[in-house]
């Protein structure tokens, strides 16, 4: 019988991908069952947390949140008001009313969110008679300028001022303290000016970026495509090497059933299948940067691994990313075994198609 470091050191020197799974997959006939979870860790810890991604390292890109954007926006509401010396609210209504993406640059003088802007503008424009603008209408003004009526240039002036001024939301309770505490708005008008003349010091800038969070915006409107980033680099892998392959989703689950007969719910994130339509293998990818989220997630595979037995042992493929996948134990050894080592990420996925049954299915033009 093998020790535990004689079989981590034979799957570590397998020549090819191929070759570690069959000697994974050997795991149970040279170990008793209390022994496999620590090897799968250790293997898991040698061979696959080296190549996991932190995608906390990177930042969607966005154009309504990159500088050309706002920058635009600010240069217009600083040549329509005058560098901030005209703010009054027919000043502001009428430079909305022109340009409506110079609200973007105002609403985040006020530093509040979209959704926050709109329903204040309910606060003022009951009051005052008039519609309040919704969080789709800020978001269309601020991104494209879209079309705004006089009466909601007003509403959006009238909000904009009357938080500036300080009173619209009353005293703060307890060890709270109101938004516009802030370096650039804690004078309101007069404050905006003086750092629009004089620039912000360098201190001033890193700690407003730690007080409300780094990239928060961006990442928080991004989260789909953040979710979305394995996923797509498999689809564009699959794409270029000519592999057939469905990405599934909740408009086509039942097709999957019908075609491929599996049942598991959902289905995997990629079926793959060869020229007579037969299912060649499944696909499933995890991202996360928590553990905890990642014991979580390893659970699924258990339940794809039955499937897979159940369709006569169908590969099983997992692409992870983050690094709540280090955590070994209970999270990346467990999907190893469960996919009998078919397991990469980002950084490899290139290597996905040296093993089977990829190499019969690639393209051949």
């Amino acid at each position: 019988m093998a020790t535990i470091g004689q079989t981590i050191d034979y799957i570590v020197a397998a020549p090819t991908w191929d070759e570690r799974v069959a000697r994974v997959r050997q795991i149970p006939q040279r170990h008793g069952t209390d022994e496999h979870a620590t090897i799968h860790a250790d293997v898991a810890r040698l061979l696959y947390v080296p190549h996991l991604a932190p995608d906390y390292a990177y930042v969607p890109t966005s154009g309504f949140y990159e500088l050309p954007h706002f920058q635009a926006a600010y240069d217009k509401l600083v040549a329509a008001t005058d560098g901030f010396r005209d703010v009054t609210v027919d000043r502001l209504a009428a430079s909305i009313r022109a340009e409506p993406t110079v609200l973007l640059p105002l609403r985040t003088m006020t530093g509040l969110l979209k959704k926050e802007f709109a329903w204040t503008s309910k606060l003022v424009a009951e009051p005052l008679g008039m519609k309040p603008l919704s969080e789709s209408k800020v978001d269309s003004m601020e991104r494209s300028g879209s079309p705004t009526s006089a009466a909601q240039a007003r509403v959006a002036a009238e909000t904009v001022d009357q938080i500036m001024q300080g009173g619209l939301f009353g005293d703060p309770p307890g060890r709270f303290k109101s938004k516009q505490d802030k370096p650039d708005t804690v004078a309101g008008w007069l404050s905006v000016r003086g750092y629009a003349a004089n620039g912000v010091p360098y201190a001033v800038f890193l700690h407003q970026r730690h007080y409300g969070g780094p990239f928060r915006q961006v990442l928080d409107a991004a989260s789909e495509l953040r979710g979305n980033m394995i996923e797509n680099a498999v689809e564009a892998l699959f794409t270029e090497h000519g592999i057939q392959f469905i990405r599934t989703g909740s408009h086509n689950q039942a097709e999957i059933t019908a075609r491929f007969e599996v049942t598991v719910r959902p289905t995997p994130d990629f079926v793959v299948y060869d020229s007579s339509d037969n299912l060649r293998a499944m696909l499933e990818c995890k991202l996360t940067n928590d553990g905890g989220t990642a014991r979580d997630k390893a659970l699924r595979f258990e339940r794809l691994r039955d499937e897979s037995v159940r369709l006569g042992g169908v590969p099983l493929i997992a692409v992870l990313g983050g690094l709540g996948w280090t955590r070994v134990n209970d999270t990346l050894g467990p999907v190893i075994r469960d996919c009998d080592g078919r397991v990469f990420s980002v950084g490899n996925l290139p290597d996905m198609l040296t093993v089977s049954p990829f190499p019969t299915l690639l393209s051949k033009s």
